[in-house]
């Protein structure tokens, strides 16, 4: 017995793609978090592709995001990358290339990836990164982990210039 099928390997092909599509896809998005009635943190984007649909879920910013966290003294530190992935089940949010961190004491932050734990309020990389100082202090370093408003910084690798300012002169 001899048995034939024929298909069509154009529509298989369509079926993959349209599973691979965004669930939703939204534009000029402008979301604030808040506790307790107070904003925590604004998020800024031109574009999010909402993949959540997907056993384990995400949420694309492709075209960019700018992130401002707010402290309790009204200042803010802004991080600011050309991509980021938000993973639904973790509490990660991994920002890829230029990514800028500004804190609200003029430290500048970059590397080219960072990864932040919304849930702990912390952030970390295994890259290479660089921070320059309002002071003229510089430090060049491979890996970091610190909290989201810096009082805490762990570094792995580093090397740098201090400026160190004597009032007793």
């Amino acid at each position: 017995m001899l048995f034939a099928c024929e298909g069509n390997l154009n529509d298989v092909n369509k079926y993959n793609q349209e599973v691979n599509e965004p669930q939703g896809i939204a534009t000029d998005i402008n979301l604030f978090y808040t506790d307790s009635g107070a904003v925590k943190a604004n998020l800024k984007s031109p574009k999010m592709l909402d993949y959540s649909q997907e056993t384990f879920g995400y949420r694309v910013f492709p075209e960019g995001v700018e992130v401002d966290f707010f402290n309790s003294d009204s200042t803010k530190n802004t991080i600011v990358a050309d991509s980021a992935i938000v993973y639904d089940n973790t509490d990660l949010i991994d920002m890829r290339r230029n990514v800028k961190i500004t804190t609200s004491d003029s430290l500048i932050l970059t590397t080219s990836q960072l990864y932040w734990d919304t849930d702990k309020e912390w952030i970390f990389t295994d890259r290479n990164y660089t921070i320059q100082q309002s002071n003229g202090s510089k430090n060049d370093g491979l890996g970091f982990d610190a909290n989201q408003d810096f009082t805490v910084f762990n570094s792995r690798i580093n090397t740098g210039m201090q400026v160190i300012e004597n009032d007793s002169l």
